[in-house]
């Protein structure tokens, strides 16, 4: 490999690792603009496997945006992350890449009565709720820049903590 190709080779997958943080940090704040802003033309989302949907990326945002008003404190944390991009011949970087992640998220569930978590309400904000798995990301390259193609979540587990008085 030349000096030219291992460089874009590490811009390239620095641009995905930062794509991927994006996704995170846009779903923890509930930034929808953003999260959509992610994804290429006729990309695909799957939540299947964690009780949600499977649909466009429009479609996921906005089932997304009323979900995760019953989480009102929540934080994805997407480690290990293992990110291919397609070789041309010759070794170049090509316009496709995926990536395989591990995630943590830790989420408060709100009580029934919706009532936000914090000392105010006399509650705890820290987590209640957690869920961990795999995410598999593809990825291809744009005009500006990389955008999300398809995501699909393989939750593993999850975990409801009772209610402390």
């Amino acid at each position: 490999m030349t000096q030219r190709v291992e460089h874009t080779t590490v811009m390239d997958r620095l641009a995905i690792d930062d794509l991927v943080t994006g996704y995170a940090i846009a779903v923890d704040d509930g930034d929808w603009a953003a999260y959509r802003a992610l994804f290429a033309p006729g990309a695909h989302v799957d939540y299947r496997s964690a009780g949600g949907i499977a649909g466009s990326a429009d479609a996921v945002a906005d089932w997304l945006a009323e979900m995760m008003r019953r989480f009102p404190v929540r934080q994805h944390l997407i480690v290990n992350r293992r990110i291919g991009i397609e070789l041309r011949d010759g070794g170049a970087p090509g316009d496709t890449a995926t990536v395989q992640a591990d995630y943590l998220n830790p989420m408060h569930l709100a009580d029934p009565h919706g009532t936000p978590p914090g000392p105010s309400a006399g509650a705890s904000a820290a987590p209640n709720y957690t869920c961990a798995g795999r995410y598999v990301f593809a990825a291809r390259r744009a005009a500006d820049g990389w955008l999300l193609t398809e995501v699909v979540v393989h939750e593993k587990w999850r975990q409801l903590l009772p209610a402390h008085a």
